[in-house]
């Protein structure tokens, strides 16, 4: 069951490459911590690791096979997802209303809410779905079973994907204070609300049809 020395260490360097490289799911949780603090940064962190957990198990049980053949799934997915992310950015925008919120106020944000956000972010999001599906069986065996050695790759990467979201988390974290002496908290909300729209666009502009 354990996978030959050689695809191990190109999965895991390929793995590495990918999640280190800055993305839209890098800048959620960058703009999410600049906005809220380190502990919101890393709720998110875990939120948007489970989300694609569930994305991982979904490319492999077929979900993703599902969507790059159904035009009308992979819109469904889409349009619910952008439509969530639009509404998280208009609600950062109200936030950032000139008030005399403290930065101990906004430290209060809750953590479920901001895992929830994160989740759903990432779990409505068919590109990563598709991704893992284009990604996975290149370093599975077909001679073993493939779901089994798919769920494993997936979970092996999400979790080099959110340690190294989780740095990038502790660094903004660090940051943070220094912006909120220069009334950076609402510059960080408003990156935050630019995050959104950014990954709402992002997620809109994936097509109906996927092409490796």
């Amino acid at each position: 069951m354990f996978p030959p020395l050689p695809t191990l260490l190109a999965f895991l360097a390929a793995s590495l490459v990918l999640a280190v490289t800055p993305g839209p799911g890098v800048f959620f949780v960058v703009a999410r911590t600049l906005a809220h603090g380190r502990r919101a940064g890393l709720s998110s962190v875990a939120g948007v690791a489970l989300g694609n957990l569930g994305n991982a198990a979904a490319a492999s049980l077929g979900l993703a096979a599902l969507l790059a053949v159904s035009a009308l799934a992979f819109t469904a997915v889409r349009i619910a997802g952008a439509a969530y992310l639009v509404w998280l950015a208009i609600q950062a925008v109200r936030a950032s209303a000139p008030s005399r919120t403290s930065e101990s106020d906004l430290a209060a944000a809750s953590p479920w809410r901001l895992f929830r956000d994160g989740f759903v972010v990432a779990l409505l999001n068919p590109k990563t779905a598709l991704f893992f599906a284009a990604f996975l069986p290149q370093f599975v065996d077909p001679a073993g079973p493939a779901i089994a050695q798919s769920l494993a790759y997936g979970a092996a990467f999400v979790s080099i994907a959110a340690t190294t979201d989780s740095a990038y988390a502790l660094v903004a974290g660090a940051v943070a204070p220094r912006l909120a002496r220069r009334r950076g908290l609402r510059i960080g909300r408003w990156m935050l609300a630019g995050a959104y729209l950014g990954l709402a666009a992002w997620t809109l502009g994936a097509n109906g049809r996927h092409r490796t």
